[in-house]
């Protein structure tokens, strides 16, 4: 019997933890999920006998170095930034772990340790990060195999509504981390690159400067541009690239209406507000725009945003009922951005009936024979429901299909990692492929972003 360990089990652990139970009788396996909501975790598992529930909490030492020491593999599915309590355990009881998070700088200090033991420590094997590492090395490997070079690499992924529960003027709903939204871009500006040239694009403009994506059968999106784009530059071989371009996606015309909140300041998180648990929605919103012993505060808003009032960007802000009087922030000493949030949530939470997609776009440039040439690929997946989305499906698939396959010695490079070989892409992506997350590449004219050749 071999032993896994899940430590947390939220919104993304639906599909992994239905992976491995479907899994369990043909590779032999015994599953133990510890969580401090267990009650969340049994409605997953049901009755299965190849699975044990366990209360753990991660910052009580005993309890989880007792979990980890009688594993195998652990999956650590916690917040990225306890991890590493879990990661140092399985080093000192030779354990391989497997997470979906980005790697951290205390994470990767560990690969010495890792590779000395012979464990497998694998991250970044989720959606976005993890998909898109797989997706995009596989493609730019079959281009360098025959003998292309690579000089344009773009990639977008977005986590969105589905077509059929898109029902509100912005064209999204929380799917994910409500706060990561509202923050998203902070912190620096966007760096990329676009014909041998670095790009910078500060926070109050990131919103304004987009490129728009059109997705067979799915229509039209905008992208606005990671913080940085070239922290994989070198990982993926692209040191010589022309165009290195990362984004996030969304509908059309949802970052020039998030682009007022910027401006107006609701989205920053670096100070809070006084008395904000008595302020009311439209008291939150009347504190950013001037005093006026006459004008309403959806005039003042009006006017210091121009506008117009049968502009559709005006619409979006009245669905959202930012100006009423009678609905209560409730939070005190809140931050603008953690009362953005609590607004939006009224609006943008999914109902139970609602599902969510995530939509992700690469694009590859390369010169072969001494022409230029363009693939575009795209994924697009449909939640189930509110327990088994899209979003689950994307980071749990490829966390689960990692696990076993390291079990069973099919990955065997040592340390700490992401999914960027073959030896660890191929399998996954043609398992996952089973599973409806499956690319679909065209062949396009490549234009660049220099298309005269000037």
């Amino acid at each position: 019997m071999r032993k896994i360990l899940i430590i947390g089990a939220g919104k993304s652990s639906s599909y992994l933890i239905k992976y491995l139970l479907d899994k369990s009788q043909s590779e032999n396996l015994h599953i133990t999920i510890g969580d401090l909501n267990v009650d969340n975790v049994t409605k997953l598992v049901g009755n299965d006998a190849k699975a044990d529930i366990v209360h753990l909490d991660v910052f009580n030492t005993e309890s989880r170095i007792a979990a980890v020491k009688s594993a195998d593999i652990v999956i650590s599915m916690l917040p990225a930034r306890f991890h590493i309590e879990v990661a140092k355990d399985c080093i000192t009881y030779k354990k391989h772990m497997v997470t979906a998070s980005y790697v951290s700088k205390e994470m990767q200090a560990l690969h010495n340790d890792a590779k000395a033991n012979n464990l497998v420590f694998m991250n970044e094997i989720g959606v976005d990060p993890g998909i898109d590492h797989m997706s995009a090395m596989q493609v730019i490997d079959q281009i360098r195999d025959k003998g292309g070079k690579m000089i344009l690499f773009e990639s977008f992924t977005g986590g969105l509504v589905a077509p059929e529960s898109d029902n509100n003027l912005w064209n999204y709903k929380f799917t994910w981390n409500p706060r990561n939204v509202v923050v998203a871009g902070q912190g620096g500006a966007a760096k990329f690159l676009q014909e041998d040239q670095f790009k910078y694009i500060p926070y109050h403009r990131l919103f304004r400067r987009t490129e728009f994506l059109e997705v067979e059968k799915y229509g039209r999106f905008e992208a606005y541009a990671n913080r940085d784009s070239l922290k994989y530059q070198h990982v993926y071989g692209l040191d010589h690239v022309k165009t290195l371009y990362r984004g996030t996606m969304r509908r059309v015309g949802f970052s020039r209406a998030w682009n007022i909140f910027v401006q107006l300041g609701m989205t920053d998180d670096s100070y809070t507000i006084d008395d904000s648990a008595n302020m009311s929605y439209r008291d939150f919103v009347n504190a950013f725009l001037p005093y006026s012993p006459t004008d309403s505060v959806e005039l003042k808003f009006r006017h210091a945003l121009k506008i117009d009032q049968d502009d559709i960007v005006w619409d979006k802000f009245l669905e959202l009922d930012i100006f009423n009087a009678n609905k209560m922030v409730e939070l005190d000493k809140a931050t603008p951005a953690k009362i953005l949030q609590k607004i939006l949530m009224d609006s943008w939470t999914l109902s139970k009936e609602d599902k969510d997609m995530i939509v992700m776009y690469h694009k590859f440039g390369y010169e072969l024979n001494g022409e230029k040439h363009q693939i575009d690929s795209t994924m697009v997946t449909v939640g189930e429901d509110q327990t088994y989305t899209a979003m689950a499906k994307t980071v749990g698939l490829p966390v689960a299909i990692a696990t076993i396959a390291i079990l069973n010695g099919k990955i065997k490079t040592p340390g700490v990692q992401i999914p960027i070989t073959k030896e660890v892409y191929n399998p996954i992506l043609e398992e996952l492929k089973t599973y409806g997350v499956n690319f679909s590449e065209h062949e396009v004219p490549y234009l660049g972003y220099n298309p005269l050749n000037i």
